[in-house]
C-alpha cells in the first residue's frame, strides 16, 4: 500500500505535560486507521498538532511526500486533510446547507457560491439530510449534527479524512447508519482515520489498529493482534473484553 501520511518523532509538550511523546506512523493511502487509547491518551491532541492546531513541539508531519508540519488549519485543509471534531459545533444560525457551503468555498476550492451551494447539497444527500437543507442548523438533533458535521469535512474534498469519535451519542441504529457512511467514503477513495471508543466499530471497519498511551505508541497492527496485545489489555481493553473476543473468534 502507497504512503500517503507519514508522522516521524511527533512531540507536543503543554508547559510541563507531554501530550504527545515521539510519535512514528505511516498512513497508507485507502485504507481504514482505527486510532484508540483511554481518556486523555493524546488522540485528539494527535490530529490537532497533524491539522494544525497546535504545532509541535517536536517532529515531522509529511503529506504526499512535502512537508507540512508548520501549517495552519486553513493550509492543511486545502493541502487536502479534513477532520471533524469530537464536540459538534455548527453555525447554529445559517441553514444546513450553507453550513456545508462555507467549507466547501473557503477550504474545498468552490470557485463561487453557486459551485459551493451545487456540493453542499451533493454532501447532504449523501449523509441523508437533503429534507434538512433549508432548516437552521440548531434545530438538529444531535446524530443529524454528526451527519453535517461529516458533511462539511467532505465539501472539504479531502484525501485524508479523520473522524474523531463521530459515534458518540448515538444510538445502536445510528451507529449502523455512520459505519455504512464511513465505508462508503473509504470506498470513494478518502483515507480515514477513526478515532472510536466503540470497539465494534473498530473493529468492523478498521483494517487496522494503533493504539496510543500517556502520548506514547504502544501497539500498531491488524486488529486481531492488537486486540490480544497484553499493553493494550491493561492500559485499554481490558481483561474481561479480550477474553470475550477470543472466545467469540474460536466459537463454531
Amino acid at each position: 500500500m502507497a504512503e500517503l501520511m507519514r508522522l516521524q518523532g511527533l512531540s507536543r509538550r503543554f508547559g510541563g505535560l507531554q501530550a504527545l511523546q515521539d510519535v512514528s506512523l505511516s498512513i497508507g493511502r485507502g485504507e481504514i486507521l482505527g486510532l484508540i487509547g483511554p481518556n486523555g491518551a493524546g488522540k485528539t491532541t494527535l490530529v490537532n498538532v497533524v491539522t494544525g492546531v497546535h504545532r509541535a513541539s517536536a517532529g515531522q508531519v509529511i503529506f504526499e511526500g512535502k512537508d507540512i508540519t508548520r501549517l495552519r488549519p486553513y493550509q492543511t485543509a486545502r493541502a487536502g486533510l479534513a477532520r471533524t471534531f469530537q464536540v459538534v459545533q455548527p453555525f447554529p444560525d445559517l441553514t444546513v446547507r450553507d453550513n456545508v457551503a462555507a467549507a466547501a468555498l473557503f477550504s474545498g476550492g468552490c470557485a463561487s457560491i453557486r459551485e459551493a451551494n451545487r456540493v453542499a447539497e451533493q454532501q447532504l444527500a449523501f449523509v441523508g439530510l437533503t429534507a434538512s437543507c433549508d432548516r437552521p442548523a440548531l434545530s438538529l438533533t444531535l446524530a443529524m449534527r454528526k451527519r453535517l458535521e461529516l458533511a462539511k469535512a467532505l465539501a472539504m474534498r479531502p484525501r485524508l479524512l479523520f473522524l474523531d469519535e463521530v459515534n458518540a451519542g448515538l444510538n445502536s441504529a445510528e451507529v449502523e447508519q455512520a459505519m455504512d457512511l464511513i465505508r462508503q467514503i473509504a470506498a470513494s477513495g478518502v483515507t480515514i482515520v477513526l478515532i472510536e471508543h466503540l470497539m465494534k466499530v473498530v473493529m468492523s471497519v478498521c483494517s487496522r489498529i494503533v493504539v496510543l498511551q500517556n502520548g506514547a505508541l504502544i501497539a500498531d497492527g491488524a486488529p486481531s493482534t492488537v486486540i490480544a496485545d497484553p499493553r493494550v489489555v491493561e492500559a485499554y481493553l481490558g481483561k474481561r473484553y479480550a477474553q470475550a473476543t477470543a472466545d467469540a473468534q474460536v466459537t463454531p
